[in-house]
């Protein structure tokens, strides 16, 4: 999907695909500058699988447990992006720890369901967020979307977006 002078971008996911919904719908709305270049997915049988192939989108699919170890699985998933040649790398929902090749220019970051550092970390995910987030009786949530590095939702925040409970 080019929509001329954007960038080209990866989206990594494990779910439903919303969050790609949402970025093909703004791209074809031409109020995102992204190309869509390559989907990945942690397991086959997800929406947002069926939401790239619509999209005529190349996926691949990457099962963790298919793998030895977290190298072998993020060296699987950067030899399927290397020739899409993504400048910028955003994980969806994906719930596998990635971690781009070395010689990776382009920044990889993460969409968080609530705002970090709170909430964030191995297991909080999806409803998890939520629900701590619900039990705590904090009066806000949010997104954040931050830099990945080697461990979960500690790389550098670069924004978010506050909303009550």
């Amino acid at each position: 999907m080019n929509t001329g002078g954007s960038v080209r971008a990866a989206v990594l996911l494990s779910g439903s695909g919303r969050t790609l919904a949402n970025f093909l719908e703004r791209i074809e709305q031409g109020t995102l500058p992204l190309e869509i270049v390559a989907v990945i997915s942690s397991r086959a049988d997800v929406r947002g699988v069926d939401v790239a192939r619509e999209a005529g989108l190349p996926v691949g699919i990457f099962r963790r447990r298919d793998y030895p170890d977290t190298a072998a699985h993020n060296a699987a998933i950067n030899a399927f992006l290397l020739p899409h040649a993504p400048r910028i790398i955003v994980l969806a929902g994906y719930l596998c720890l990635y971690l781009p090749p070395i010689d990776f220019e382009g920044p990889v970051v993460n969409i968080h369901p609530a705002l970090l550092p709170k909430y964030g970390g191995q297991g909080y995910y999806g409803d998890k967020v939520h629900q701590a987030v619900l039990a705590s009786g904090d009066t806000e949530s949010g997104c954040t979307v931050h830099l990945v590095e080697a461990q979960y939702d500690t790389g550098r925040i670069l924004g978010q977006r506050r909303v009550p409970v």
